[in-house]
């Protein structure tokens, strides 16, 4: 008897379960869905208009509040707010090289679409959505170069004495734009290489200016403040569609690399329906298609997607080099320590 009524109450918990999953994909597929949507992001302000437009002609009952910020900014916060969630999902700075870190912080909510993405992108934590790629670049103002008779195509050019001072680069320690660019340099030069941090010191001792905005990698070159931001790819290249004539993108002819980086819902999540409909929405073939094609400036993973980036060069155009992502998950904390160490030594 007690057998049949363990088997009985488990039934009803799996009928329950399925009946309850059923009752979640009806409200998400229902476009008079109603709801608030708290959304923490780090990208830019070409890509948050594009997605909130996109997103809300599909769904117009969805309210969206967006809390822009770094990474680093973003994730303090919700750790901060742990136990009375404030967002509801985040989208940006999460990188594939980021591992375990943030597990205590994202539900484990993977969408619907994730074996349409490119093998190699898809998540490798079970809560990380990696939607979209940044690569890195270096945004170039081609005034300042010229005016310094430079020809700026790669990582020898950045210990040009000529730039000393005049190189900005994000903070690797909070911002995921400047340890994408850590990632690429040991891509480039071999993991924990002699040649990697000779760089490195050689960055630090020809003065680079550390940012705590990723923002400030292209638009302080725009302006005319530097004349290097070490940034990435969708950043920079919205100066481009914004009708810039002074910058170029430059792809370090030493090799360039990727960071896979996505979108996750933030755990115990207020409005959690909405968020993972965000999530879908992000991750499905219509979603990339639309977003990739009204942006432009953002290569995106779901294999079927069909889109152009007019402002970015072909894949073919760019020398690629290959990151361990394993090994930068495993030894994130020693290279910013040792990072840390260095900038210590040469600045003071």
């Amino acid at each position: 008897m007690k057998k049949h009524l363990g088997l009985m109450l488990s039934f009803a918990l799996v009928l329950s379960l399925l009946v309850s999953a059923f009752a979640l994909a009806q409200t998400l597929a229902d476009p008079n869905f109603k709801s608030d949507l708290v959304l923490y992001s780090s990208m830019t302000d070409n890509d948050l208009n594009n997605l909130v437009r996109l997103f809300t002609q599909r769904y117009p009952g969805i309210r969206i509040e967006i809390v822009n910020g770094s990474a680093g900014e973003l994730t303090a916060r919700i750790r901060a707010e742990k136990n009375n969630p404030q967002g509801d999902v985040m989208w940006g700075g999460l990188s594939n090289s980021d591992g375990m870190i943030y597990e205590d912080l994202f539900e484990h909510y993977l969408s619907p679409y994730e074996e349409e993405i490119y093998p190699a992108y898809r998540s490798n934590n079970g809560f990380y959505n990696l939607d979209h790629l940044s690569t890195i670049v270096f945004c170039v103002n081609t005034d300042l170069e010229k005016e310094l008779g430079m020809n700026i195509t790669g990582y020898k050019d950045l210990l040009d004495p000529r730039l000393k001072g005049r190189i900005v680069l994000p903070d690797p320690n909070s911002s995921s734009s400047g340890w994408n660019h850590v990632c690429n340099i040991f891509a480039v030069f071999g993991n924990d290489s002699p040649e990697a941090w000779e760089f490195i010191e050689g960055l630090m001792k020809n003065g680079v200016v550390i940012s705590t905005s990723s923002s400030v990698a292209f638009r302080s070159v725009l302006s005319g403040e530097y004349v290097v931001g070490m940034s990435y790819e969708d950043g920079a290249s919205t100066l481009l569609k914004a009708g810039a004539t002074n910058i170029k993108l430059v792809y370090p002819e030493e090799g360039a690399s990727a960071s896979a980086f996505g979108v996750a819902v933030i755990k115990g999540a207020k409005n959690m329906e909405a968020a993972k409909l965000l999530v879908d929405y992000l991750m499905s073939v219509e979603g990339q298609s639309e977003l990739g094609t009204a942006l432009g400036t953002l290569r995106f993973t779901n294999s079927k997607a069909v889109y152009s980036t007019p402002y970015l060069p072909a894949t073919e155009e760019v020398t690629w080099s290959d990151r361990d992502i394993e090994w930068l998950i495993e030894n994130k904390e020693y290279v910013l320590q040792r990072w840390n160490d260095i900038y210590m030594r040469t600045r003071f």
